[in-house]
């Protein structure tokens, strides 16, 4: 690693502003990146992390931002030793995306509807680089290859909207590495995808980053991903730095009791637990806002939550015996992607082929597989939300599949969706109340817009959020926030049956095991049945009783979620569980060796 400062922060602050009330979002705040090193930067949501990288690039909205305090020191190739906080506006163009590149967190709202997705990547490479417009495209299909797009030159052309979303963050990232910038900016840049294609990318971003000098400053909640590719850890907390250090120091020796109880949030891949610890089953905090450490062990708060096989299995017992509220039988979603000169599909992508299932009341059914797997279509296939192509879908013993829209109104009811983005999912114009009463006033549940008023307020406390949040906008809300207020709206018209689609993908590892949480509790209250989808075999082991590993389409293994962890029958199946970044001890110092054996074979070549 070189030790040559690239960006030097030094008491940096970053405010913003509303009529009553001024919020300090970075708090005097001071680290340096070297060239060729990688920072992680942890802490829940709504700890600054975000908007230091936004600070950074110079992108806080202002008004209601603005950086009031500090200074960020780049070593620019063009530009020499530069202050950003005092740089003109011409200064930056030429920084942003060719020095300094990003990966934002939200691929859905980063990308142009109205562009295709080579054209976005080529528009960087054409404003920034002096290549022909052929050269460009050339450049971006290899671009796209390198990020392991499938079919990258039809990708080339196809609009955001056409593509998942782990598919997205993938065109994403191939922008932000287009130019070879000196820093990487990743906010979150792995959270859309499946852990083998995450691995890849890691790999990945650590390769051009030896060979460019990158330096690399990743933001992401997933501790297992920054144990195995930071050098530095620097864990925030509502805006502040409460402990920054080598990796291998933070992970066995943690100083903070905040970064203590983040580390004991991960989900455990080796017991099954009754729920998942949070932060504040190890500390909590003062009037004062200081946190203290309550004098508990990891150890002794994960033994009072273990299930014990015998448990498990009589919970199984009384679940298999009853009769499945879902009957999934050859289930086929195609999708035409060549069509002939009478739009008669040539090709198809096959995104569910042939698929049978049941699920049981009362089940959490597990779906889990790569990005383009077609865990997505699959549900959205089992509500009527995507048409199948073929097959049968039975809901508490009746024929669904042949239903009209009409006919299938009366099911909404039943059957709810968590969607995956929950900044996508809600109304940008309406306020979170209004938001969550529409579907009740939909459905005619209850009397009146007082009566309905009154139950959007008890859904929220439900949730853990308050009455003052019913009158407020999306925007207003952080993503964890978000993603409650989407479960409070699933709740409000009593379904039975709920899909949760990466409904927790996008938190920090405190807040989804909160939410994960949530859901359990709810299910236990309310008595639902959910299949639960997500590229993270970690959370969907905790989660379900049982296990569906999906490939091109296909049933690719199903059982038992702890069985198939524990022998997985299939070799697609134990690559999964092989990529899945766990943070271990082990595991860091072996990442550790192998970036010094890389670096130095780099310097040597």
């Amino acid at each position: 690693m070189d030790n040559r400062k690239l960006l030097e922060i030094k008491n940096l602050v970053t405010e913003f502003r509303s009529e009553d009330d001024v919020v300090k979002a970075v708090n005097n705040i001071s680290f340096t990146l070297n060239k060729g090193e990688t920072i992680g930067v942890v802490g829940e949501s709504g700890s600054g992390k975000s908007v230091t990288a936004l600070s950074v690039m110079r992108l806080i909205p202002n008004p209601p931002g603005k950086i009031t305090g500090g200074e960020i020191i780049f070593q620019s190739p063009s530009l020499g030793e530069i202050d950003l906080v005092g740089a003109t506006e011409n200064q930056m163009r030429s920084v942003r995306g060719n020095e300094i590149a990003m990966i934002f967190q939200e691929p859905m709202t980063s990308l142009n509807p109205v562009f295709t997705c080579g054209d976005q990547v080529m528009e960087a490479l054409l404003l920034h680089q002096k290549l022909t417009k052929q050269e460009a495209k050339e450049k971006t299909i290899q671009l796209f290859k390198e990020v392991q797009l499938p079919r990258p030159e039809k990708i080339f052309d196809t609009y955001p909207h056409q593509i998942s979303g782990g598919q997205k963050q993938r065109v994403m990232i191939a922008m932000a590495m287009s130019c070879n910038p000196s820093i990487l900016v990743a906010d979150e840049p792995t959270t859309a995808l499946d852990v083998t294609v995450q691995k890849t990318i890691l790999e990945l971003m650590l390769q051009l980053q030896q060979t460019h000098n990158m330096g690399i400053m990743f933001i992401t909640h997933d501790l297992g991903v920054i144990a195995e590719l930071a050098d530095k850890v620097i864990v925030m907390y509502k805006g502040k730095i409460v402990e920054q250090g080598p990796v291998l120091d933070i992970f066995t020796n943690p100083q903070h009791p905040y970064t203590k109880g983040l580390l004991a949030c991960r989900p455990t891949l080796g017991k099954r637990l009754k729920w998942l610890p949070t932060v504040s089953d190890f500390l909590k905090e003062n009037e004062d806002g200081s946190m203290q450490e309550i004098n508990k062990s990891v150890d002794d708060v994960l033994s009072n939550l273990v299930v014990t096989a015998n448990e498990t299995a009589e919970k199984h017992a009384k679940l298999y015996k009853q009769e499945p509220l879902i009957k999934v039988e050859n289930l086929k979603t195609y999708f035409p992607i060549n069509k002939g000169m009478f739009g008669k599909a040539k090709e198809y992508v096959k995104a569910v082929d042939d698929v049978t299932f049941d699920v049981y009341p009362g089940e959490t059914l597990g779906l889990v597989g790569e990005s383009g797997c077609g865990k997505t279509t699959l549900g959205r296939t089992i509500l009527k939300l995507v048409e199948p192509s073929s097959g049968q879908i039975f809901y508490k013993g009746r024929n669904i599949t042949g239903l009209t829209p009409k006919e299938m109104r009366e099911y909404r009811k039943d059957m709810q969706i968590i969607f995956q983005d929950p900044y996508s999912s809600l109304n940008p114009r309406i306020t979170i109340g209004d938001a969550i009463m529409e579907p009740m006033q939909v459905h005619k549940i209850l009397k009146n817009d007082k009566a309905r008023k009154h139950k959007v307020i008890e859904l929220l406390e439900r949730v853990n959020m308050n009455e003052s949040h019913f009158y407020r906008y999306p925007h207003e809300f952080s993503g964890g926030q978000r993603q409650r207020i989407c479960i409070a709206r699933s709740l409000a018209v009593d379904p039975q049956f709920i899909i949760c689609d990466e409904s927790v993908s996008a938190l920090d590892v405190s807040v989804q095991a909160q939410v994960l949480n949530l859901l359990n509790e709810l299910k236990q209250e309310f008595g639902f049945t959910y299949i639960f989808i997500s590229h993270d075999l970690s959370v969907v082991k905790f989660m379900s009783d049982r296990m569906i590993v999906m490939n091109h389409g296909k049933i690719e293994e199903m059982g038992k979620s702890d069985e198939i962890y524990a022998n997985p029958n299939t070799e697609y199946t134990k690559k999964l569980i092989g990529a899945i970044p766990k943070g271990e001890l082990d595991d860091i110092k072996a990442s550790i060796e192998r970036k010094k054996i890389y670096r130095n074979h780099t310097a040597n070549a």
